[in-house]
């Protein structure tokens, strides 16, 4: 149906209900032209090529800098391991937060493992198990935010970047409220020509950069995993990035032709035109045939759970095409918006062999 078929058939609902009522309809019959139909590697490696083309083209520039200069902010020993905050600064772009976690107790070089933050009062900080006011320990606890902290445990070399706008690169909290800063921070940024999703998808990649050239990590080994809006960010980072080895994707199993039908917001998930040619599980399938686990909590009021079959059945004719259906995985647990974990600390140790 046309635009102005659209708005034909709706003079009987109240002018400020029109356009929500017209966003609904045309998100229900979003055209997703270029959905993967299956066929074999070949065809889904061209699939992957075309859509992939398209996806960096309404992303623009995502790219980090080839050189940076690296201020140590602080250090912080501990029994098993070491935690950097580090600030990595290059011109023409904001200077990048990250924590750098080193394991003590395994020498030599590591794998490496992105683990990326989601909304949240802290940003990165419960990631990377920084606990130090009672309302930080309870958003570590309610969430499983900590697995950063689990993943340098359990032996790996682990960066964890603090995404716009959040935590720390948001400022004063009390001086936003009232407003989604996702949101304002998306408008201004797209009146000077940039993505939001777009610039965090440069921090991720550089923060992998990171990892990458660092004397303690092995290149050749690297995953990468995140909760909610990191499990949002994971999925991407690791459908453009193919050095990564594995994706965990936890609390992030929606797609945005779902979402648009209420009143969305979050500008730091939006890549406009989007849903002209795919939506989330579009994104997804580049990972196609890496291992890719998505966690989902049976308690998760974010995810709907009508949506959740058409969508995996969707990505799976891309694994399907490669003879890699088992890389293709779904930890659904009985649990609400958090980390699980149970089945992802044995994925990557299966990939990465720490």
């Amino acid at each position: 149906m046309t635009r102005r078929g659209l708005l034909a058939a709706l003079p009987a609902l109240p002018l400020a209900a029109q356009i929500h009522e017209e966003i609904r309809r045309m998100a229900a019959s979003a055209p997703l032209r270029l959905r993967f139909g299956g066929g074999d590697a070949q065809d889904c490696r061209r699939w992957q090529q075309a859509f992939g083309a398209r996806l960096r083209e309404m992303l623009g520039p995502f790219d980090p800098p080839a050189r940076w200069e690296t201020v140590v902010e602080d250090t912080a020993e501990f029994e098993d391991h070491r935690r950097e905050a580090l600030l990595l600064r290059a011109e023409g772009c904001r200077d990048l937060p990250v924590y750098l976690l080193l394991p003590r107790k395994h020498p030599g070089k590591r794998p490496g493992i992105l683990a990326l933050h989601g909304h949240g009062a802290f940003g990165y900080d419960p990631v990377a198990g920084i606990g130090a006011t009672p309302e930080r320990r309870a958003e570590i606890e309610n969430a499983h935010y900590d697995y950063g902290l689990q993943l340098v445990r359990h032996g790996y070399a682990v960066a964890v970047p603090c995404f716009t706008p959040f935590g720390r690169r948001l400022g004063d909290r009390a001086a936003h409220r009232g407003e989604d800063p996702c949101a304002v921070a998306f408008v201004r940024m797209q009146l000077l020509g940039k993505l939001l999703i777009a610039e965090n998808l440069r921090d991720a990649l550089w923060s992998l950069e990171l990892l990458s050239r660092h004397e303690r990590v092995d290149a050749a080994r690297l995953a990468c995993a995140g909760l909610s809006y990191g499990g949002r960010m994971a999925m991407l980072t690791s459908a453009l990035s193919p050095r990564i080895r594995a994706a965990v994707i936890s609390g992030a199993l929606n797609v945005m032709q779902e979402r648009i039908q209420g009143r969305y917001s979050c500008g730091a998930q939006v890549i406009p035109g989007l849903l002209e040619w795919g939506d989330v599980p579009e994104i997804a399938s580049l990972i196609a045939p890496r291992p890719c686990l998505w966690e989902v909590g049976r308690r998760d009021g974010l995810m709907v759970k009508e949506w959740i079959g058409p969508a995996l059945e969707r990505m799976r004719r891309a694994w399907q095409a490669f003879d890699r259906a088992g890389n293709l995985m779904v930890d659904s647990f009985d649990g609400g918006h958090r980390w699980n974990g149970a089945e992802a600390y044995p994925l990557l140790a299966r990939v990465l062999q720490p």
